[in-house]
């Protein structure tokens, strides 16, 4: 029976306000737009369907392998799986493959469309045995539907309460042995309990080079794209260290490469093209040098707090927290400590870079 207790108000009244999802589409962002959309509903193949065909993430890959063939020489349900990590790094491609190497059914929702107990208890009795239930966003789930799942993924079982008031009854119902794998690119914002009935739990990284221009090829070569080894590598080293990035810029560059009278992507088409959009040889756009340029310029380098710098970007602080800052972090050109955000020697570098070839092409 679920413990309406086990959370309390405070904990939910923060749950519902942290789960607040920023939305913010751009070119260098990870999170999934229209266009990706589009262009991975008219070519599915993009998304490979084995493990030796996904390429990097070695270290995650390897271990899924050996679950999934433990899994079916014992003739058992795979544990419960949460993959974490930034957006556009493969994770609803690596649900896929679990299923597929499982040879079994695959079912996908997204923790946001489930809004009610009544609406994940639907989904449940629906399952075959078997089946590999992906829920992508999972942190959306609310605290009321996390408790329905906790006795589902415990002992494939549903309790649900029936009618209400004195005539409220407590019901049980049987559910077919499942996977549940949940993605999520904050971790954090899962309850504990929640989190501790995935028994296999696996961190996706940022790419190297060398693998987002494998992908590159793969990619190119689907879509009827050519692309040199230096073009891609050009393209590759925007990315962010994000497939779905690199994806969307080898897109953007073709398209662009046809108004150029080009039919072939080489480095200096595709650095030509991405200046146009605005993206330095980081990867790094508009807003993220404006990021760096503030603190540098009117905080001295920092430190400086997160209240302080989103009003003087005028921008939202989640915004800041949620879209901006990782991969600024990660890169090494921003630091953040207990005092607030400071630029590193490599952001000033950059910023200084940045200046000199804006000098040099006027």
């Amino acid at each position: 029976m679920v413990d309406s207790k086990s959370h309390s108000s405070d904990q939910t009244e923060t749950a519902a306000v942290t789960r607040a999802s920023v939305k913010v589409e751009r070119i260098v962002g990870g999170e999934v737009g229209a266009d990706d959309e589009a262009l991975e509903v008219n070519r599915p193949e993009l998304r490979p369907l084995a493990f030796d065909d996904y390429l990097g993430q070695n270290q995650v890959k390897d271990n899924l392998k050996i679950y999934v063939k433990s899994a079916l020489q014992r003739a058992a349900s795979l544990d419960h799986v949460i993959l974490h990590g930034p957006p556009g790094l493969g994770k609803t491609t690596m649900a896929r493959i679990i299923a597929n190497e499982l040879n079994a059914p695959f079912f996908e929702t997204r923790g946001p469309a489930i809004e009610r107990p009544g609406d994940l208890a639907g989904i449940l009795t629906g399952l075959t045995p078997g089946s590999v239930l992906f829920v992508d966003e999972i942190h959306r789930l609310s605290i009321k539907v996390e408790e329905v799942l906790y006795s589902a993924m415990e002992d494939f079982q549903l309790d649900i309460i029936v009618g209400q008031g004195p005539a409220a009854r407590a019901m049980r119902i049987p559910l077919p042995e499942f996977t549940l794998v949940g993605a999520t690119t904050r971790l954090a914002l899962l309850s504990k309990p929640l989190l501790d009935r995935f028994g296999i739990q696996e961190r996706l990284e940022f790419y190297d080079i060398e693998s987002l221009c494998s992908i590159l090829r793969r990619s190119a070569s689907i879509l009827g794209i050519e692309v040199s080894p230096d073009g891609a590598r050009e393209i590759a080293s925007r990315a962010r260290g994000t497939p779905r990035i690199a994806n969307r810029l080898l897109k953007r560059v073709w398209d662009f490469a046809f108004g150029f009278e080009r039919k072939f992507v080489d480095s200096s088409l595709a650095d030509k093209v991405l200046r146009r959009q605005g993206i330095d040889s980081f990867g790094l756009e508009r807003i993220d040098r404006q990021i760096l340029t503030v603190v540098a310029e009117q905080y001295q380098g920092g430190p400086v707090g997160i209240e302080a710098l989103a009003a003087t970007l005028n921008e939202d602080r989640a915004t800041l927290e949620e879209v901006y800052e990782p991969y600024l972090v990660y890169s090494g050109f921003l630091a953040r400590g207990p005092r607030g955000r400071m630029l590193t020697t490599k952001g000033k570098a950059h910023l200084d870079s940045q200046s000199l070839n804006n000098l040099e092409s006027r």
